[in-house]
């Protein structure tokens, strides 16, 4: 135990602890990069390998060059993918639920069917009504 404790000091273990969450954040960083630059439809192919070589060859440099001029359309990308994908899961949702978009209007007609065709009586259609309109 003694022999561990010389071998590798606390503050060994806190300079590991910095550089192993200094790579973390790198490759985070390239990664929400590279994700946003093949995401974009007004960069060219060409463009797009323009980036990826630059971000490459000379790293640091690259990366920042591509925060500082586009950092602030990256959010705004990011915030419209996620509108977009919340307004298609909503409609999704509303297109499997099994009242869709009739709303109390359409509950009440649709009750109003079953009445006329002898399904249910007339405490069931009450019923019903009462329970599309309290929605």
């Amino acid at each position: 135990m003694a022999l561990a404790q010389s071998d590798y000091p606390f503050l060994d273990v806190i300079w590991t602890m910095l550089v192993f969450f200094g790579w973390v954040v790198w490759f985070w960083m390239l990664i929400v990069i590279f994700g946003d630059l093949f995401h974009r439809s007004d960069v060219s192919g060409w463009g797009k390998a323009g980036w990826t070589v630059l971000v490459l060859v000379l790293p640091f440099i690259g990366v920042l060059i591509y925060l500082i001029a586009q950092g602030k359309h990256m959010g705004e990308r990011r915030q419209s993918e996620a509108a977009s994908n919340q307004k298609q899961f909503d409609d999704y949702v509303r297109s499997v639920s099994g009242d869709g978009d009739k709303g109390a209007a359409g509950q009440i007609a649709e009750a109003k069917k079953l009445l006329d065709t002898g399904a249910i009586n007339a405490e069931e259609y009450e019923s019903l009504k009462a329970k599309a309109l309290a929605r």
